[in-house]
């Protein structure tokens, strides 16, 4: 079993912002896979799906971002997820639109969502997903810029963008990380930390 959460914030209002990122991703994985989101009697929505006879779960937390670690704690613990198959899939404002970064396992770089989730399951050792929404520049209050409307479904280099870090995050449910990790690497000619 795998299980990969989407860090975002609930509510239409947070929708297409840059925090959402996460549930975005999410959400083009499941409309690739037939798959529907549900709620579960946690604090999360969850949709389930098998791929090459491995089942799987995608999470969206109902917490707010700064909580996602009550949710990734009740998910694990619900369906006995071992760290190693359970990725994170994040924004980050200091990746240049659309950049992908892929790790095994590492800190929070300043992201509260990855923090709580950090927090609560008392461990840095999870693989992370995180998606470039354009760097801070620090031109104003941080909070406004993470939960301004970023994503637009009219273009068409963005959604290109996101189709990638989707098919990574299915690469990763068909095989583990490493798998994630080679497709990422043969199929994006920028360098990448993988540590």
């Amino acid at each position: 079993m795998k299980l990969v959460l989407g860090i975002g914030n609930p509510g239409i209002k947070y929708l297409k912002t840059r925090h959402n990122a996460g549930f975005i991703i999410l959400d083009k994985i499941a409309e690739k896979l037939n798959l529907e989101f549900i709620p579960s009697k946690f604090d999360f929505y969850f949709a389930r799906g098998q791929i090459n006879n491995s089942e799987f779960i995608l999470v969206k937390p109902t917490t707010f971002v700064n909580l996602s670690g009550r949710a990734a704690k009740n998910a694990l613990e619900h369906c006995e997820v071992e760290p190693k198959d359970f990725l994170v899939v994040t924004d980050d404002i200091n990746l240049d639109d659309g950049k992908i970064r892929i790790r095994r396992s590492g800190g929070d770089g300043g992201h509260n969502g990855l923090s709580s989730i950090i927090y609560e399951l008392m461990t840095e050792d999870f693989p992370r997903l995180r998606y470039g929404v354009g760097k801070y520049e620090d031109k104003g209050n941080m909070a406004d810029f993470v939960l301004s409307n970023y994503f637009d479904d009219s273009n068409e280099e963005q959604l290109e963008k996101l189709n990638f870090a989707s098919e990574i995050v299915i690469k990763f449910l068909e095989s583990s990380i490493e798998g994630a990790l080679e497709y990422f690497s043969r199929n994006f000619n920028k360098s990448i930390d993988q540590s």
